[in-house]
């Protein structure tokens, strides 16, 4: 099943990535995890100044960041009980919510021609990096981190790109 996307390009970056490009890169991430139920998620494709907006505002890190992840957090029943009647609350979980990625397109611009990547084989890694984020894997320990890139590594390749820590493909 897809996952529901909604994508909101504020950025005026040249060559973002497309509804379908987002789609594509987290129903091959859900596949892979196993994971069937129907998932919602945010990606705000943002400049500069909003990226360090966010940044220093829920992160405490000062200037723009490639990717923000914000994972939802399901509300407690006694949040879900102040809710005005009980459509609203069926409504806000029919639909798992995986939460919201923002992405700095300057950033991923300068990142891919640095790394010597294709601009679009970069979208879609920090797309699968920051939905895994959602899905609660981290990279704060080499074994996190090895966990987390074999999985970037395996839907990447499921998806026709290259290992993108090898640093091996052209522009």
């Amino acid at each position: 099943m897809s996952p529901i996307v909604d994508l909101q390009l504020i950025s005026k970056e040249a060559k973002l990535p497309t509804q379908q490009d987002c789609e594509l890169a987290l129903e091959q991430l859900l596949s892979v995890l196993g994971i069937t139920e129907q998932k919602e998620c945010t990606i705000r494709i943002v400049d500069e100044a909003e990226s360090a907006e966010l940044n220093e505002q829920y992160r405490g890190n000062i200037g723009a960041t490639n990717i923000l992840s914000f994972a939802f957090e399901v509300p407690s029943p006694d949040e879900l009980n102040l809710l005005e009647n009980g459509l609203l609350e069926k409504q806000l979980l029919e639909v798992e919510l995986l939460g919201d990625l923002v992405i700095c397109a300057p950033l991923v611009a300068k990142q891919a021609k640095e790394q010597n990547k294709t601009l679009e084989s970069h979208w879609i890694h920090l797309i699968i990096h920051g939905g895994l984020h959602l899905l609660g894997y981290d990279h704060e320990s080499d074994a996190d981190a090895k966990e987390m890139e074999a999985l970037e590594c395996k839907i990447l390749s499921n998806l026709g790109y290259s290992d993108p820590y090898k640093l091996t493909e052209t522009t």
